[in-house]
């Protein structure tokens, strides 16, 4: 058994769960909204490309240019005129909300595209590897795992070095304040779902090339997701990488051992990192 093999596939896995769990983690550290409906919106979207390579005959990466705006407007719109609505100090409205959306999508997309398992083909580069000297990877999940790494680099330039940035961290801390300040806390919130958005497409394009998917494949990824932030601490972008590396490599190696222990081996480092770490790896103050 190579390792050393398993290490690396595991690690560049990890890059596809950061990518589930980047937009989870930066609505819920600017909102502190917890959207049960996120892994079903990953599946949303690689359909919506699905959908777009099917018609049109675009490349899955050029569906994707297309499919990130249109989530970002889809986002956008949901949670300016429907999860706004339900923000406050009780938590159980957004749950309840997201939780019926998830449903919503579920029905919506087997109506649309039956239980069919399906897959986006990217062709050549399905197979396609790389030579690193003891090891053959992979250049789909090398590609997912670069990915990861940009949107997170990304999302934490537009944070802390634009003005929209301040404006998602000043409504963060206080919402009142910030709305004394002249910013629209209803508008921040629904641009921070949108940019969400636009990560869940990425997330949705590794998903689809690399995996089969259905209607239903949404609870799953949205579990992952939520390892991922909470390993890593919440509201911290680069902890969610590294809390997605960390469920990666449980689950190559428990695969490694066993195949049927791919994914319980993910569950019990998550379970381990909360015994040692309750509040995650990297904890950001949350109130």
């Amino acid at each position: 058994m190579n390792w050393l093999d398993t290490i690396a596939q595991g690690i560049l896995l990890g890059g596809l769960y950061a990518l589930f769990a980047a937009g989870l983690s930066l609505v819920f550290g600017i909102m502190r909204l917890v959207n049960l409906a996120h892994g079903d919106l990953i599946v949303f979207a690689a359909f919506l490309i699905l959908l777009l390579v099917s018609l049109l005959g675009l490349h899955p990466f050029v569906a994707a240019l297309i499919a990130a705006p249109l989530m970002f407007s889809a986002g956008w719109v949901l949670q300016y005129h429907l999860l706004n609505r339900t923000l406050g100090k009780d938590i159980l409205p957004p749950l309840l909300v997201t939780f019926g959306l998830s449903i919503v999508i579920q029905n919506g997309l087997l109506e649309g595209f039956t239980a069919d398992s399906r897959r986006i083909s990217t062709g050549a580069l399905e197979t396609a590897s790389v030579s690193l000297g003891p090891i053959n990877v992979g250049v789909m999940p090398m590609l997912t795992f670069g990915s990861a790494i940009l949107a997170i680099i990304a999302l934490n330039q537009l944070i802390y070095r634009t003005s929209i940035g301040r404006a998602f961290r000043a409504t963060s801390d206080d919402v009142t304040t910030a709305g004394l300040m002249g910013i629209r806390p209803q508008r921040i919130f629904a641009m921070a779902t949108g940019l969400a958005m636009v990560v869940v497409t990425i997330a949705a394009l590794f998903l689809g090339t690399r995996a089969n998917f259905d209607p239903t494949s949404g609870p799953a990824r949205l579990i992952y997701a939520f390892e991922a932030v909470i390993i890593g601490g919440l509201g911290s972008l680069w902890g969610t990488l590294a809390g997605g590396i960390i469920l990666g490599v449980a689950q190559t190696i428990g695969a490694a051992v066993n195949p049927e222990w791919q994914i319980l081996a993910g569950h019990l480092a998550f379970l381990l990192v909360l015994l040692f770490k309750p509040r995650g790896l990297f904890p950001r103050a949350v109130d």
